[in-house]
């Protein structure tokens, strides 16, 4: 599969993911901030299945 994550969309990802997963084990929201599995894996895999189904890419043009 082709990257269509780039830099900051990834570093962002990244954070967002990181910090639900972190609420979730401090106790500081429910059960439903393990959805931040979902943008971490994608921040690691470069790749977004929403953004294919779009045709949509963050990452620098070739």
């Amino acid at each position: 599969m082709q990257a269509n994550v780039g830099g900051i969309d990834r570093i962002l990802r990244f954070v967002v993911g990181a910090a639900l997963i972190a609420a979730t084990l401090g106790g500081l929201i429910g059960p439903w901030g393990w959805i931040g599995v979902i943008p971490l894996a994608t921040a690691l895999f470069r790749v977004c299945p929403a953004y294919r189904l779009f045709k949509i890419s963050s990452c620098p043009r070739k």
